[in-house]
């Protein structure tokens, strides 16, 4: 059993440790039990921060894109040119979740089944803010003369679609490859997308 956390920390220390249980025995075998031993509280404690071993599992992946979000603000309000900030923003997008997930031995479609009408609610709901801040970036290098494209959100979402390709939803980060593999990928993706969108 793990050293008791502060009352501040509990939620965090839930969602951290679900995040080792999940890549250990994936969600189907994980239970609160387990998860209040690798915190080193009761169980009654995490049924007080969270209602169901679903509401863990979902709040581990909204922590996962909180973060990625707060990434992705932070490079779209830089100082970089904005075809640069573009290109980053796109492999932060890739190369974030796939660090994220990188120890899970599942894919995590498959990891996270039974949860999947309200995962792919949510999956929806991230990319949406998502492509709200890329047609931000989007728009702004369009009144620079930088880009050329019609609409902004229908571009960010070609974007995201594009890139989604290389997320770790359906295959397991085994089969996606080494992180320099998807780097690269990533990369060469972004150059194709940011040529196609140069002023002509």
């Amino acid at each position: 059993m793990k050293d008791s956390v502060q009352p501040r920390s509990t939620r965090d220390a839930i969602l951290d440790a679900t995040d080792r249980l999940l890549a250990k025995y994936g969600y189907k075998k994980m239970t609160i039990d387990d998860l209040a031993s690798e915190v080193g509280i009761g169980k009654g404690s995490v049924y007080l921060h969270f209602a169901s071993k679903e509401e863990i599992a979902l709040s581990h992946i909204d922590r996962i894109i909180e973060r990625l979000m707060n990434r992705l603000v932070s490079i779209a309000a830089s100082s970089d040119i904005v075809d640069k900030r573009l290109r980053k923003m796109m492999v932060e997008r890739v190369l974030f979740r796939f660090d994220s997930v990188q120890h899970y031995s599942q894919s995590l479609n498959e990891m996270l089944a039974n949860l999947r009408p309200r995962l792919l609610e949510r999956r929806r709901r991230y990319f949406e803010e998502e492509a709200r801040l890329f047609a931000q970036v989007l728009s702004e290098g369009k009144k620079a003369g930088v880009f050329t494209f019609r609409d902004p959100v229908v571009t960010a979402n070609a974007i995201l679609d594009a890139t989604n390709s290389l997320l770790p939803y359906s295959l397991s980060v085994r089969e996606l490859g080494e992180r320099s593999e998807i780097e690269t990928k990533t990369l060469n993706l972004a150059d194709l997308i940011l040529n196609g969108l140069g002023k002509r």
